[in-house]
């Protein structure tokens, strides 16, 4: 099944993309084995986080409809958003995957939430640290990954929400969620 996934991401993502998803995946599984989740979900999670990534907006609301997925306002304004919650449809509804948590895991790697489940922070962490990314912390959250994930987790979002309100982007309620929770479990 493995190779039919990478397959399918050949001929939906471009090279780039395509990549990444190889080292999220690879990064996803070594966690999941340091933490204890499965791995065999780790990887298929970390495969197909982003399916979706390269979607039209048609291919997002089509996703959206027949999944029943509502957006909020901001979620609409959004298009960086999308594809986590039509990746979660087409990942149930086109590849007939019902396992929860793997769709919870790539619904939620892109804005976190408040009382993640191991797998959840695992995808979210793995698409921070995978191989292919390359920004100024990248190196600190590797190593806090080898460390802590709760650690991490507070990290990546205090550094994303930094980013967001640099740029006077908007900030998902889910991501302010994670936070508070994150940070009230750690103090």
């Amino acid at each position: 099944m493995i190779e039919e996934y990478k397959a399918l991401l050949r001929s939906r993502l471009s090279d780039y993309r395509y990549n990444h998803s190889l080292c999220v995946a690879q990064s996803a599984v070594e966690l999941a084995q340091k933490y204890g989740a499965d791995p065999a979900k780790a990887l298929v999670a970390g495969l197909l986080h982003d399916i979706t990534k390269e979607a039209d907006k048609q291919e997002h609301f089509a996703l959206f409809e027949e999944s029943g997925t509502v957006l909020s306002g901001l979620e609409r304004r959004n298009p960086k958003l999308w594809h986590a919650m039509s990746g979660a449809a087409y990942i149930r509804l086109k590849l007939n995957i019902d396992d929860e948590e793997i769709l919870s895991a790539v619904r939620y790697h892109t804005t976190a939430r408040a009382d993640m489940a191991l797998l959840e922070k695992i995808i979210y962490i793995a698409d921070f640290i995978s191989a292919d990314r390359v920004y100024d912390d990248v190196e600190t959250v590797r190593e806090l990954a080898q460390k802590s994930l709760e650690e991490t987790m507070l990290y990546t979002q205090a550094y994303s929400i930094n980013e967001l309100i640099k740029k006077k982007s908007p900030i998902h309620p889910d991501s302010v969620a994670c936070y508070n929770d994150i940070v009230s479990s750690i103090k």
